[in-house]
C-alpha cells in the first residue's frame, strides 16, 4: 500500500508536507517564504510550494529507484478546508 502525503497551509503561514495519516505537528518538510517573496508572488506562494515539494518527492524517487504517483499528495490546510 502506497503512502499518502498531504499538504497543509500552517497557522503561522508556512507550508507543510506530511503522511495522511500523521496528526502531529512533525513536518517532513516545511517551507517559509518571506514576506517579500509572498508580495512578489501575488499570493501564489501555495502553487509554488506544492511545485518544490514535487520537484522533491521525484527526486527523491528517482534516488531510491521507486516509482512516484503523482495521486500520493494530496493538499489539505491544517484545519479542515481543503487548499488544493
Amino acid at each position: 500500500m502506497a503512502d499518502f502525503f498531504e499538504i497543509i497551509e500552517l497557522s503561522n503561514g508556512d507550508i507543510g508536507l506530511r503522511k495522511a495519516d500523521d496528526t502531529s505537528e512533525e513536518m517532513i518538510v516545511r517551507i517559509k517564504f518571506s514576506e517579500e517573496a509572498r508580495e512578489n508572488l501575488k499570493n501564489n506562494h501555495i502553487e509554488v510550494a506544492h511545485a518544490m515539494i514535487e520537484a522533491g518527492v521525484n527526486k527523491v524517487s528517482e534516488l531510491s529507484g521507486l516509482e512516484f504517483e503523482q495521486e500520493s499528495i494530496v493538499t489539505e490546510p491544517e484545519t479542515p478546508s481543503i487548499i488544493h
